[in-house]
């Protein structure tokens, strides 16, 4: 039996690997790959076979004694368990350079996510059209975004106006939220966010660096 979803328990840096895991896996499958096992993922991502057997028995058993995983069915588990078997429909929320080229990122749909909503402040950007879709002001996000059943947006606007737009957000139904903006956001326990800031990252390389 498959353990999964919200209030199961499992830690979320696990849950964090599970896609490392698939974007392994698809990789295999890419190399025709049919078996492989914890050691021979270890080794492509640097992470102990003890690690990856215990992060997958959270979930069932899904190898056999002697022959590994089959890497077909446990990529299809994993994107089960992830639910990325389906379509996340997203909106963007920030069509400055980092939301346009979000916008116009072809890797989500592949992975289980599908823009369908753009959003802006700007008056001199609602009305553009970016791919198939056009940039909408801040005024209808909440009437859009119920109507579309969004879950799933990403946030590219500067610091200031972040908190505004989670609330915005949040109001409207959105659950997860991948934030660009350098800001830590304030959000119900039910709203899961995930921060990306470049810098906080180059920060921390650098200190490796010799000067």
């Amino acid at each position: 039996m498959v353990n999964e979803g919200p209030g199961s328990g499992i830690p979320d840096i696990v849950i964090g690997r599970l896609p490392i895991y698939l974007r392994a896996l698809n990789r295999m499958l890419q190399e025709d790959k049919e078996y492989t096992s914890s050691h021979d993922l270890g080794q492509r991502l640097g992470i102990s076979s003890a690690q990856i057997r215990k992060d997958l028995s959270h979930f069932g058993e899904f190898g056999k004694q002697g022959t590994g995983y089959n890497v077909s069915y446990l990529y299809e588990q994993i994107r089960h368990i992830l639910q990325v078997d389906r379509q996340w429909p997203m909106a963007v929320v920030g069509v400055g350079d980092l939301g346009r080229a979000i916008a116009n990122y072809r890797g989500f749909v592949p992975r289980g996510f599908r823009v369908v909503s753009l959003f802006d402040a700007d008056p001199a950007k609602v009305g553009d059209r970016i791919g198939d879709l056009t940039v909408l002001s801040f005024e209808v996000m909440t009437t859009e975004i119920k109507r579309q059943g969004v879950q799933v947006a990403m946030v590219a606007v500067p610091a200031e106006a972040a908190q505004q737009v989670a609330d915005q957000l949040v109001e409207a139904g959105v659950r997860a939220i991948l934030n660009y903006a350098p800001i830590m956001l304030a959000v119900p326990e039910d709203v899961h966010v995930q921060y990306i800031d470049p810098v906080i990252h180059l920060q921390r390389m650098t200190y490796y660096l010799k000067p």
